[in-house]
């Protein structure tokens, strides 16, 4: 697998896949300024994790992100990079934020969709299939993406995501409201 950049090395520049309303890629552009009050629709992905005792992690994430920075959403997100696969992406994130060995990520949200504007007015603009993966091993998260983490009981996350939504990151909110991801995370 190729390494496409992420954050921590220095020099590389992370691109995104641009897409039409149809999921088809139209484009390329720099990440670092793809993220604006007028993003364009591109591809992302969402992973959640889970634990041998079923517990599924969530992460807060860091202070200098961008976009939501301080709250509570799943175990990671990402962009796959030009020509790679997304389960590809889903184990070089997963390593550069959590320094967890993702394999065999599951597709449990396909063709899950968002628009959503920070408080700041930067949109997210995202086709992002969901994935749910387990992980044998405790995260050494990366301080620049993650502020802490939890390891909780699925139906706790339901519960505190409906009861205080704005503690959390709409996607987390929206990926919950979905049965599949639900029933998934509780199997």
């Amino acid at each position: 697998m190729t390494d496409l950049g992420d954050p921590g090395i220095a020099g590389v520049r992370e691109e995104v896949v641009l897409l039409d309303d149809a999921g088809r890629p139209v484009g390329l552009a720099d990440k670092a300024r793809v993220h604006t009050d007028h993003t364009p629709l591109h591809l992302a992905f969402s992973c959640h994790v889970l634990d041998g005792a079923g517990r599924v992690l969530v992460t807060r994430r860091a202070l200098s992100k961008l976009t939501w920075p301080g709250v509570w959403t799943n175990a990671f997100c990402g962009h796959p990079g030009p020509g790679e696969r997304v389960e590809d992406a889903v184990a070089r994130r997963g390593r550069f934020e959590l320094g967890l060995e993702v394999t065999e990520p599951v597709e449990v949200l396909p063709d899950f969709r968002y628009r959503a504007v920070d408080a700041s007015g930067v949109v997210e603009n995202e086709i992002c299939p969901v994935y749910l993966a387990r992980v044998p091993a405790e995260p050494a998260p990366e301080p620049t993406e993650v502020a802490e983490h939890r390891w909780v009981e699925p139906a706790d996350l339901v519960a505190a995501v409906r009861a205080a939504p704005f503690a959390f990151s709409p996607w987390l909110g929206l990926q919950l409201a979905d049965a599949r991801l639900v029933a998934a995370l509780t199997a």
